[in-house]
């Protein structure tokens, strides 16, 4: 009896490590993505809207907190094997039409994270994750600001605003944590409480940027408003 609760508890270890490893796996692996997907590890209203779902129509028990976890992993592979879906946990296209969601800001948003991340990448590598989502939160103000343009293209090419545009380093490839921090900072996360300009201290010779009221100071950069 011993031995069979033994051997139980191993294969209930094993397939927990399995599952723990597949969700890095995806994790990895859809960050990479263009296409914006909700999998386990995400956040965000579009979450919300897919727990509301799973829970009327009795595929979820769990709260409706627009956290992506285990249980609204599983409740998602068994809304998609009852439905005829790939059984993989993830909230893709086939997926959420068949839950009803249709958003149509989907491609917008896509693109926006993309061109996010690049700058993100750009401006902010080697810098610690929440100094990478802040780089992100100051575009998202700038875009908010009256002073600048009111889209996250129009303030990312806006002449002279990034160095980074000027000299080419935006078009390389982002990292993953640049996309993951890009997303964050579109889901609403500002480390810097309001910041419209950032600068490293041991790189500008604009005297100007210093004469902006500071209000944080993450990594090697300085937030100011």
């Amino acid at each position: 009896m011993r031995f069979i609760k033994a051997l139980i508890l191993l294969i209930l270890l094993s397939l927990s490590v399995y599952t723990i490893a597949n969700y890095q796996h995806l994790k990895f692996k859809y960050a990479l993505s263009p296409i914006i997907l909700s999998y386990y590890g995400s956040t965000g209203p579009e979450v919300i809207e897919i727990q509301k779902r799973l829970k009327q129509w009795g595929y979820y028990d769990g709260p409706i907190d627009g956290i992506y976890g285990y249980k609204t992993y599983m409740a998602v592979r068994y809304f998609q094997a009852k439905n005829g879906l790939k059984v993989d946990g993830i909230a893709g296209s086939e997926t959420l039409r068949a839950l009803g969601i249709v958003t149509t800001t989907r491609s917008s948003y896509s693109s926006d994270l993309n061109l996010l991340a690049h700058l993100i990448s750009a401006e902010a590598r080697g810098e610690p994750y929440v100094g990478q989502v802040a780089v992100g939160a100051v575009v998202l103000n700038r875009v908010r600001h009256p002073s600048f343009p009111n889209s996250i293209a129009g303030v990312i090419y806006q002449p002279g605003a990034f160095e980074s545009v000027a000299n080419g380093q935006i078009n390389l490839s982002p990292t993953v944590s640049a996309i993951n921090a890009a997303r964050d900072a579109l889901n609403g996360w500002d480390p810097t409480g309001g910041a419209i300009y950032f600068f490293n201290p041991a790189k500008t010779t604009n005297k100007w940027i210093w004469s902006r009221p500071i209000v944080a100071v993450i990594g090697n950069h300085v937030f100011a408003r």
